[in-house]
């Protein structure tokens, strides 16, 4: 079959395998030869939040060094602790670490992965700790039936369903992409205790922590691709 691969795809395979060993080459480019120079160069850099230094987080999957994934994985990780009990709403960190903890994720498969909506989830022992990585975002948007409000039963149930007395939830997403949620965050509907936000500032994916009045009315996409402006939001039970 034809493809715009052309020729390149016959070099590679002939029997239908082309595609994922091309997929595989550029992940073995990528991890041997561009991630050590992207590192080498950028090791010295880091950003601040919520009066903590920290290095940009620097991984071959999803070029984490050009988007969110540089601040959001650094910050969420700093909140782990030992023998804690962990749910992880949206698959995500399994790309970066190895986990010891629950992943919920409504839509993608594998292997240990618990296949629910977050609007009904009742676990049956209470976790010490949630933590999401630009997933929330897509509640009720990215669903079949769509329902900007689904945000709010969401978390709430993550609240009073989930976390265990004396419990904490961590939370990153982009401002602009859910413009409902958006609204419901800086009306104060999403329960968060504590709300941060961080801008990009830069075409090297430098960001910086800002004031609430300086991301609400940020646009997803603009200037830059993709997350220009990220909230993290802290729930406390």
């Amino acid at each position: 079959m034809e493809n715009d691969m052309g020729t390149a795809s016959h070099i590679y395979s002939d029997d239908g395998q082309g595609d994922g060993r091309m997929v595989l080459c550029i992940k073995n480019i990528l991890k041997k030869i561009v991630v050590p120079i992207v590192r080498l160069y950028t090791s010295h850099r880091t950003f601040m939040f919520n009066n903590t230094v920290f290095h940009y987080f620097i991984h071959g999957y999803n070029t984490t060094w050009i988007n969110e994934r540089a601040v959001e994985v650094p910050i969420v990780t700093s909140y782990l602790q030992k023998n804690e009990r962990i749910l992880e709403v949206g698959n995500v960190l399994s790309h970066y670490l190895d986990l010891d903890w629950d992943v919920l994720d409504k839509f993608e498969k594998g292997t240990g992965i618990i296949n629910a909506d977050i609007v009904d989830f009742k676990p049956k022992k209470l976790y010490d700790l949630i933590i999401s990585v630009s997933t929330l975002e897509h509640i009720g948007v990215d669903d079949d039936e769509k329902d900007e409000g689904k945000i709010v039963p969401a978390i709430l149930n993550m609240k009073d369903h989930c976390l265990a007395a004396g419990g904490r939830m961590i939370a990153t997403f982009p401002i602009g992409y859910n413009k409902g949620m958006d609204n419901r965050l800086f009306s104060g509907q999403l329960f968060f205790n504590e709300i941060f936000f961080l801008k990009r500032v830069s075409m090297k994916n430098e960001w910086r922590e800002v004031r609430r009045d300086e991301v609400v009315d940020a646009q997803y996409g603009r200037p830059f691709p993709g997350t220009n402006c990220l909230c993290i939001g802290i729930l406390k039970k």
